[in-house]
């Protein structure tokens, strides 16, 4: 592996499913749960959720460009939650549940762009997207229990009707991404 490890901050409803799709992909080095470009500092989960603080609910990935570049990355992302609903992921409703791509280095940027403008002129989705795509602002860490929460609670209610279709379908669609053992 390289170390010139890099980071992507990813909001796609709850983060629960992000972590649990996103640590099985090889070349993901680390994946954390959080709270991304809100008006809040430290703020809470209960905060978050009130919709009132600006945040998305999100994950950091980092990842080794020399196993999984940051296109398959997105393709990953795009597959496995919906970017077409604005602020709701199937009955998550709420601006923390946007569709978002927060970025700190620009070459990132260009590469979501590209995608971006590839899924819309294929039409890959049967309604626009609507996954903002914006320079991370902040980034802050979710409680402890919210990190690596499908692993530790697969049975729960959750996680066994709304995480688990997810990660079943990004091993079926990205079995070549899939780290082994996972």
């Amino acid at each position: 592996m390289s170390a010139d490890l890099q980071s992507i901050t990813l909001a796609g409803g709850c983060f629960w499913c992000l972590d649990a799709v996103f640590t099985r992909v090889r070349g993901v080095t680390a994946v954390q749960s959080g709270y991304a470009n809100g008006a809040v500092a430290h703020p809470s989960y209960e905060q978050v959720c009130t919709g009132h603080t600006g945040h998305a609910e999100a994950v950091r990935l980092s990842f080794d460009p020399s196993v999984i570049g940051l296109r398959d990355i997105l393709e990953i992302f795009f597959a496995t939650h919906d970017p077409t609903t604005l602020n709701r992921q199937g009955n998550d409703v709420g601006t923390q549940y946007r569709s978002g791509i927060y970025y700190s280095d620009p070459a990132h940027k260009s590469v979501a762009e590209d995608l971006l403008r590839q899924l819309q002129q294929e039409q890959t989705f049967d309604a626009p997207i609507v996954t903002e795509l914006q320079p991370l602002e902040n980034f802050w860490p979710a409680e402890q229990y919210h990190q690596d929460y499908f692993k530790l609670n697969p049975n729960q209610g959750y996680c066994s009707y709304v995480v688990a279709p997810k990660v079943a379908k990004f091993r079926k669609a990205f079995a070549q991404h899939l780290k082994a053992g996972a």
